[in-house]
């Protein structure tokens, strides 16, 4: 276990596992196989943590947010700043991909294989393409959003494990569970609190994982993947993981500059969730190390990072938002469709729209939420199945890691005017607290001990067995002996 913690920590150490993982996965499926087997128990794991710290979590958070200078100021700030975050993020995939046009100077031969992909899957797949109009996509995406936000059964959604509805459901108990006194919720907040560090450390736990994880998942990507597929899309992994990383870097910064703390103790606070969002396909997986780094070692308002990262890890996809845009704009130009005005700013609409949409789902279906923005410009959707299905696990690293970043900077900016709660190690020369003693026993320690200890215990049964012997002897003149004290005998008149 102790190996395991210090490589899931270590970012050479998961690349390497990363690069045997490929290996793995293109000379011995399967050695992928059983990664990928321990991926998914690692993943279900981590969901089945995930949802019910999502809950206490937000209880938690609404309720010291509560307590903090204008509570209702800053619940509009941190809304309104994570809209802003999702536009920026869309609106810098858009610059980028009207300059450099992702998708339009393919290859006869790429370009033939990915029609064949396109035409296949529109045989095997049942769906409207062109005579669906476009305000009925945004209606049905209007329709999706309003029906998983404001759920009219708590238990079902959580059932199903509907973390849009789940997380809804909790901000509206959380106000409620915030608005009592501390005299009527302190029975209720101490089992929260258990119930909010038990999850931490599970999830903490299974994080161990994830070595194994990053091995089998490059493993189980390898072994079915399709190298002609991934060539041909390359324009588009290009472009979206470069960008990613880039906005990710600026994202950094921007933390950098509002926590103003060294930019190596920042990344190296960062380091433990970047790494798990970066190598699993859970945006939950990695709140107990944001929620360390950004309060106990940042030092930012930990009510605020409390309510702001289980809410982000659903609400905010500034990662999404990145990925429709690129994605519409490559198939746009897939198909040689000319681009207006109106439709690059139907693109940026849309995709704000599709990242809100599909919140609280996994990545597959995320893909599916492209037809909102694929609609708007009437492209088959379609491209968006046959080709971005095979690539998105390629995707979903760099599409959670800027997420991340993204609520990151969320807290960042919200925390303003808060004091600092970061936790520093004591300084050099202040009095340091007594440790307490410790006492280590070795093996012949504990059987010295032992050895002695059944020894008193036989002394003293022995001993307890001649008191008995000798109390039971008759006295000569037949009467029980008498015990007399050292001043004398005992005086008395025996009847």
């Amino acid at each position: 276990m102790g190996v395991l913690t210090r490589l899931s920590h270590s970012l050479p150490a998961l690349l390497l596992c990363l690069a045997a993982g490929s290996i793995a996965g293109v000379y011995a499926p399967a050695l992928g196989d059983v990664g990928y087997v321990v991926a998914q128990i690692y993943l279900s794991i981590v969901s089945m943590a995930a949802i019910p710290l999502l809950v206490v979590a937000t209880f938690f958070g609404l309720r010291q947010t509560m307590g903090l200078p204008f509570p209702g100021r800053r619940i509009l700030m941190i809304a309104g700043v994570a809209l802003l975050l999702v536009v920026l993020c869309a609106a810098a995939g858009l610059a980028t991909g009207w300059v450099s046009a992702p998708g339009a100077r393919l290859d006869s031969d790429s370009r033939a294989h990915l029609g064949a992909l396109v035409m296949q899957a529109g045989g095997d797949t049942e769906m409207q393409l062109r005579g669906e109009d476009s305000a009925d996509a945004i209606g049905a995406g209007k329709e999706h959003i309003w029906a998983g936000l404001l759920p009219d059964n708590f238990f079902r959604v959580l059932v199903e494990g509907r973390s849009l509805g789940i997380l809804s459901c909790a901000l509206l108990f959380g106000l409620g569970f915030a608005a009592l006194s501390r005299a009527q919720n302190n029975t209720l907040n101490h089992l929260f609190e258990g119930v909010y560090r038990t999850l931490e450390l599970i999830i903490a736990r299974a994080n161990v994982l994830l070595p194994l994880v990053a091995f089998g998942m490059a493993a189980n990507i390898l072994s079915q993947t399709d190298f002609t597929t991934i060539r041909a899309m390359s324009g588009f992994l290009l472009h979206f993981v470069v960008l990613a990383l880039l906005l990710s870097a600026a994202a950094i910064a921007v933390v950098y500059k509002r926590g103003n703390q060294p930019l190596a103790e920042v990344l190296q606070h960062l380091k433990a969730p970047m790494l798990v969002s970066l190598l699993s396909s859970s945006t939950t997986a990695s709140i107990p190390h944001t929620i360390e780094a950004m309060s106990a070692r940042l030092g930012f308002s930990r009510g605020i990072v409390e309510l702001v990262v289980p809410t982000a890890s659903v609400f905010l996809r500034a990662g999404s938002a990145l990925y429709y845009v690129l994605l519409a704009l490559f198939v746009a130009n897939l198909y040689d469709r000319a681009l207006s005005a109106a439709d690059i700013g139907m693109i940026c609409a849309g995709a704000t729209l599709a990242a809100f949409a599909s919140a609280g789902n996994n990545s597959l279906t995320n893909v599916g939420y492209a037809g909102i923005v694929l609609s708007l410009l009437q492209l088959p959707i379609e491209a968006a199945l046959a080709l971005f299905l095979a690539i998105d696990l390629i995707c979903e690293g760099p599409r959670n890691l800027l997420t991340l970043l993204a609520t990151c900077v969320l807290i960042a900016i919200v925390s303003a005017g808060l004091p600092s709660e970061r936790m520093t190690a004591p300084e050099a020369g202040a009095p340091s607290t007594p440790k307490p003693l410790r006492f280590v026993l070795t093996r012949a320690h504990v059987a010295l001990l032992a050895g002695g200890s059944a020894l008193a215990a036989l002394l003293i049964v022995l001993m307890g067995i001649g008191v008995g012997a000798r109390q039971a002897q008759p006295h000569p003149t037949g009467l029980p002996r008498t015990v007399a004290s050292d001043a004398g005998p005992v005086s008395g008149v025996l009847r």
